[in-house]
């Protein structure tokens, strides 16, 4: 049985979109979605910076708390002074 090639690039339909998973990991998918309408709909950014503005604010929210998170496993714990 051969192995699938690895420049293969078809998609199945079931398969997910690793774009689209890691948007979900974030909250932010209905925002997301919300651009990707606007812009289906009118095919100008332009009238869709609202829909933008806050997609771009979810993620820069989400991207601060992972920040946080990072910083808090990387900062050494403070030493207990037992007496």
């Amino acid at each position: 049985m051969a192995s699938p090639s690895p420049h293969n690039r078809e998609r199945n339909d079931d398969e997910d979109d690793p774009v689209e998973r890691m948007i979900s990991r974030t909250g932010c998918a209905e925002l997301h979605y919300a651009v990707q309408e606007c812009m289906a709909e009118h095919q100008d950014w332009r009238v869709c910076q609202s829909q933008v503005q806050t997609f771009k604010d979810c993620m820069i929210n989400f991207q601060n708390a992972q920040k946080q998170l990072l910083m808090k496993r990387l900062s050494p714990a403070p030493e207990s002074t037992a007496s």
